[in-house]
């Protein structure tokens, strides 16, 4: 290709669930976009081991506009675009077994109602109403957010792929960036393992590999993987409509979630303890034995059902459990939305629209208090209790 063929508005690094997402909106705003992922098609990195969980239910209030926005989309998907995504609304269900739990549950509820969370708290019984199945022995209860729900990771992201072509963006796969190319501060374009491609914007959207791309411009970005392991079970009758997520921390695990998908198998997943750092995806022999355990203790009816499937994914982690979304002050044109913790399937859609926005240079006074919450050069004290 000549060079002006080559030249774009904005080349997105990575096709994930991140950069499909923002490469429709931005296209959709009517720029000439240029997707390249490491991979041989979209969404085959982290997304298409993400449990496809959406929640506008964090501790965070960044998180939270940005998934209240998401879940709008999610929603709203198949109504306006005509793809199935397997969006159902099942809720979030965070259950309290000790009195810790529950005085962390209701703490946060004046933070998540404050920014327009329809979620409460139950008492046992009330909980039980909703989620029948539970183990009822030193149950107190938890909160419930019927708004949140799930859907396909792979369908969504796809989705919005295909609907990004059709705006005129354009995906190169199986391509491997390796400079970023910079003159006088300001970006001006990346060179892959394939070609050269020229322009003044680049997003770095690389999920567990953030770090390394940031490195080619002389950033060090506090993103960090971690490997998660996760499961899937024989299908069985449908019984269970929300995500259930314990929160209390056991040897080996911090949490754990589950829910029943539309085809009647369970997927589930835990979170270790310490983490896990690294690139591996290899399974291990512990995880299933840990995660049974704590299962069948909340939701013992679980004891009988037979697990078709293990794997395992990276959480691109950050020092406190948010995303770091911003243009970087080192690099005029350098734009970073990573970080984000295992979450960013359903942070995806919220944070596509903020970064198309920023692009066009028409945000507004919620984005601003978003992207100031998320800052690159934010102080990393703070932590993120749902993450």
């Amino acid at each position: 290709m000549t060079k002006s063929t080559n030249n774009f508005d904005v080349i997105i690094i990575g096709a994930g669930s991140i950069g499909s997402p923002t490469a429709f909106y931005i296209a959709k705003s009517g720029l000439k976009v240029l997707v390249i992922d490491q991979f041989p098609s979209v969404g085959q990195g982290s997304s298409k081991r993400a449990i496809g969980g959406i929640r506008a239910t964090h501790s965070d209030s960044a998180k939270i506009r940005l998934c209240l926005n998401s879940i709008n989309i999610f929603s709203t998907w198949k109504e306006i675009y005509g793809d199935d995504i397997e969006w159902f609304k099942g809720g979030y269900a965070f259950v309290a077994y000790r009195e810790e739990e529950e005085k962390s549950l209701k703490k946060l509820l004046a933070v998540q109602k404050k920014f327009g969370l329809n979620i409460d708290w139950m008492d046992k019984e009330q909980f039980l109403e909703v989620v029948p199945d539970l183990n009822h022995e030193n149950l107190v209860g938890g909160t419930f957010s019927p708004e949140d729900g799930s859907a396909s990771p792979l369908l969504a992201t796809h989705a919005f792929y295909n609907h990004a072509q059709k705006m005129g963006a354009i995906f190169h796969f199986s391509e491997f960036v390796e400079e970023i190319i910079v003159k006088d501060g300001q970006v001006k374009g990346v060179k892959t393992s394939k070609s050269i491609y020229y322009s003044n914007i680049v997003i770095n959207a690389a999920g567990p590999w953030a770090k390394q791309i940031g490195q080619l411009v002389g950033i060090d970005i506090q993103v960090n993987p971690d490997s998660h392991e996760a499961a899937i079970t024989e299908s069985v009758s449908h019984f269970l409509n929300p995500m259930i997520v314990d929160i209390r921390p056991f040897p080996g695990s911090s949490n754990f979630y589950f829910y029943q998908h539309s085809t009647g198998q369970i997927i589930f997943c835990l979170t270790p303890s310490p983490n896990i750092w690294g690139f591996s995806t290899d399974e291990t022999s512990d995880f299933l034995p840990l995660i049974a355990r704590r299962m069948i203790e909340v939701m013992p009816r679980l004891k009988n059902i037979r697990v078709r499937r293990t794997w395992r994914g990276l959480y691109p982690m950050t020092p406190d459990g948010n995303p770091i979304v911003g243009w970087s002050n080192e690099v005029d044109g350098f734009l970073l939305s990573v970080g984000t913790c295992g979450q960013g399937f359903m942070l995806g859609p919220g944070l596509g629209e903020l970064l198309s926005r920023m692009i066009m240079k028409n945000t507004n006074k919620e984005d601003q208090d978003i992207l100031n919450a998320l800052s690159p050069y934010r102080d990393f004290s703070g932590h993120e209790l749902l993450k």
